[in-house]
């Protein structure tokens, strides 16, 4: 494995995790275990949760967090995983930075100073959290600006193994699908995920556009309900639905589509082969199944940039998705235990 293998582009976002009562939560009108998009009223909530006790900063953002994770259980060589995004010229996006360095992740931000880095307050009350996410900074992404420099589009050709979450098409679908391309045409591996219910049907155009570039595509049993919905495949059976959509039109015939739709505690689903049951787990020692998505994807991409197969590459999202839930944010120990 060299340096740059693996690439990721998304929304770095700065997560904000502090524990809250009831009344904050009321106040904002945030439900339990809920993610939206921040809108006006929640300008204060940022305000406010930095200036509770034990408050912790941990980056974010969907996509940083799966390379994070790959690099993490990659351990070494360093910088295997390369990340761009959109951040601020401010405080948040200078911690961004220096996590994405102690994590040893080559990551490579679009600067700008006319919005604030991204945040996503974590309000977390017992074992539940609410998620408010303030893109800012990370909706300014631009082509143009970043994507196309040389010495970035090096970066991207250097790689083998490309993945994008959803989240992104909202931000910029010419990006994508400019790396999604690059990987059809040179035979490599491009991975995506549906990542929220409204991609699929907010975004559903852009994401089709993407979709025959597609080799590798994530979601949970929620999302791949709402993308069958939108698609009028007419089954709720997730064995169906991942049969379905390996079928969707391709780009690269060299490589067949495969379909990974997570089940929380139930059964991985794959095509190509048979059910995954997830490692065990007692109830108690689950304190955040927050980012356990992202964790599952990151511990997929790791056994993938190695060229493992299918098997080996679900187990080790388990593993890593197993080691998250287990923690607060998503975060995780100094050193993997995976054989």
């Amino acid at each position: 494995m060299t340096e740059n293998t693996l690439f990721g582009m998304g929304n770095p976002l700065l997560d904000i995790s502090a524990v809250v009562d009831k009344d904050f939560l009321d106040k904002f009108g945030l439900k339990l275990n809920d993610q939206i998009l921040a809108e006006e009223k929640h300008k204060v909530l940022f305000e406010e949760i930095v200036k509770r006790n034990k408050v912790e900063y941990h980056a974010g953002g969907s996509t940083q967090n799966s390379v994070k994770i790959a690099q993490w259980m990659i351990q070494k060589p360093h910088k295997v995983a390369t990340f761009f995004g959109c951040i601020g010229t401010d405080h948040f996006g200078e911690i961004l930075k220096k996590k994405a360095e102690e994590a040893h992740v080559d990551a490579h931000y679009y600067e700008q100073n006319e919005e604030p880095t991204g945040t996503c307050a974590a309000c977390i009350t017992g074992d539940n959290r609410s998620l408010v996410a303030n893109l800012a900074a990370a909706n300014c992404y631009k082509k143009e600006k970043h994507l196309d420099l040389d010495s970035n589009w090096e970066l991207v050709k250097k790689a083998k193994v490309y993945y994008i979450a959803g989240f992104f098409l909202t931000v910029s679908p010419e990006s994508i699908l400019k790396v999604a391309k690059h990987a059809s045409d040179n035979n490599k591996i491009f991975c995506m995920n549906l990542s929220a219910p409204f991609i699929s049907q907010f975004f559903k155009e852009p994401l089709m556009k993407v979709m025959p570039y597609v080799d590798i595509l994530f979601g949970n049993e929620t999302e791949a309900a709402t993308f069958a919905k939108e698609l009028g495949f007419e089954t709720d059976d997730i064995a169906e639905i991942a049969k379905k959509t390996q079928n969707l039109p391709k780009e690269n015939n060299k490589r067949q589509r495969v379909v990974v739709f997570t089940q929380g505690k139930d059964d991985t689903v794959a095509t190509k082969v048979t059910m995954f049951p997830v490692l065990n787990i007692d109830q108690n020692n689950i304190v955040d199944t927050n980012g356990a998505g992202d964790a599952f994807v990151g511990g997929f991409l790791y056994a993938l940039v190695q060229e493992q197969d299918l098997e080996e590459c679900i187990r080790a999202g388990h593993y890593a998705a197993n080691v998250i839930i287990r923690r607060v944010g998503c975060t995780f120990p100094e050193k993997p235990d995976f054989h």
